[in-house]
C-alpha cells in the first residue's frame, strides 16, 4: 500500500517539490534525455511562489517587515501573485507596479488576491516598473519592498530547495536550463549544482535586446539584477519571440504540457543544448503555467498575426 500523505497545514506550505517529467518527444535525439521541472504547479502557477515566501519569511525574521505594513513590488505579473496570496494571508496590504501592456489575467488574479495596482508604461517594460516602483518607495519610508532583483533570499531559495529538488529528482543531470529573468533560479541553482555535480552545465535563455518574451530580460537593454552572478553561467543562448512561442506549442502538441511564454523561450533553448550534444542528461525548468496567457491567444494563431498584434507588448 501506499505511504498515506498527510495535509499541509495552508496553502503556502506547499510551495515547491514540484514534479519533473521526462520530455521524450522533444528530445532531439536517443543519445540525450531532456526532463522539465514544473513550476508551475507551485499555489499560484509559478516558481515565484518559492521566491515570495522566502523574501517574506526573511523580512519577518530580521524585522525589516512589520505587522500590517504594506509590501511594495515591481512585477510583471508572477511575483506580484505571489506576494499578493501570501500578504493577504498574514495581513499586510500588497501594491505591486506592473507595465499597462500585460495580460489582463494578471489583472485579475491580483485584485482577486486583493493587491493593489499601479500600472507603469508598457513601452518601459519591466524596468519602467523598477524604476517607478523605487520612486514611490523612495517617497514613502512606510513601505517594504522586498525588491526580488536584489533580495539575496531569491537565489538562496533556489539554492536551498529548487537545486536539491533537482538533484534528487534527476541524479545524473549535466546541464542546466532556465530562463533569465531576475537571475535568481539560474544563480541559486547553479551554484548549488556545481558544488553538488562538479560538471555541470548552467545555461541560459535570454531574448535579443527589444524583444520582450514575458517573464525574460535582455542584459543589453542596460540592467543587470544585482542577485544574478553571472559567473555561474556557462553559456547564454539568445532566444526570439517566434522560438518561445514554437517552443510553448510543441510542449502542448508533444508533450502535454500547458506552460508559459518563458518557457516556450527555455524549452527552445533546452532542445537547442541537446541537439549539440551526443550523450547525456538535460534538465530545464518550466517557470509557470499557461493559464495567465490565455487571453494572447498564442497557441492557435498564426505567427505572423500575432507579431503584427503584439509588437511592443511585454508579451512580444
Amino acid at each position: 500500500m501506499p505511504a498515506t500523505v498527510g495535509a499541509a497545514p495552508d496553502l503556502v506550505a506547499v510551495i515547491g517539490n514540484t514534479p519533473m517529467v521526462e520530455l521524450r518527444r522533444l528530445a532531439p535525439h536517443d543519445g540525450v534525455r531532456l526532463f522539465a521541472k514544473l513550476e508551475g504547479n507551485n499555489p499560484t502557477g509559478s516558481v515565484k511562489d518559492r521566491v515570495a515566501r522566502a523574501m517574506i519569511e526573511s523580512a519577518l525574521a530580521d524585522g525589516s517587515l512589520q505587522p500590517g505594513q504594506t509590501i511594495l513590488e515591481p512585477s510583471s505579473g508572477n511575483t506580484g501573485i505571489s506576494l499578493a496570496m501570501i500578504g493577504s494571508r498574514l495581513g499586510h496590504p500588497v501594491r505591486i507596479v506592473m507595465p499597462d501592456n500585460t495580460t489582463p489575467e494578471r489583472e485579475q488574479l491580483l485584485r482577486l488576491y486583493g493587491a493593489e495596482i499601479v500600472f507603469s508604461p508598457g513601452a518601459e517594460g519591466s524596468n519602467g516598473a523598477i524604476r517607478m516602483a523605487q520612486s514611490l518607495a523612495d517617497a514613502d519610508s512606510r513601505l517594504f519592498m522586498p525588491y526580488q532583483y536584489g533580495n539575496e533570499a531569491n537565489p538562496r531559495v533556489h539554492f536551498d530547495t529548487t537545486g536539491p529538488e533537482i538533484l534528487e529528482q534527476v541524479p545524473e543531470i549535466d546541464v542546466f536550463v532556465a530562463g533569465l529573468g531576475t537571475g535568481g533560479t539560474l544563480t541559486g541553482v547553479g551554484r548549488f549544482l556545481k558544488r553538488a555535480r562538479p560538471g555541470v552545465r548552467i545555461i541560459a535563455a535570454e531574448p535579443l535586446p527589444g524583444e520582450g518574451v514575458q517573464g525574460l530580460r535582455s542584459l543589453d537593454e542596460g540592467f543587470v539584477p544585482p542577485v544574478l552572478d553571472e559567473s555561474v553561467l556557462d553559456d547564454k543562448y539568445l532566444v526570439t519571440n517566434r522560438d518561445a512561442v514554437i517552443g510553448l506549442r510543441r510542449l502542448l502538441r508533444d508533450e502535454g504540457i500547458f506552460a508559459g511564454l518563458s518557457c516556450g523561450a527555455a524549452v527552445a533553448v533546452a532542445v537547442r543544448v541537446a541537439r549539440e550534444m551526443e550523450t547525456g542528461t538535460v534538465v530545464v525548468l518550466l517557470a509557470d503555467g499557461g493559464w495567465k496567457y490565455l487571453s494572447a491567444d498564442l497557441w492557435t494563431r498564426d505567427l505572423d498575426e500575432l507579431e503584427v498584434e503584439l509588437e511592443g507588448s511585454l508579451l512580444w
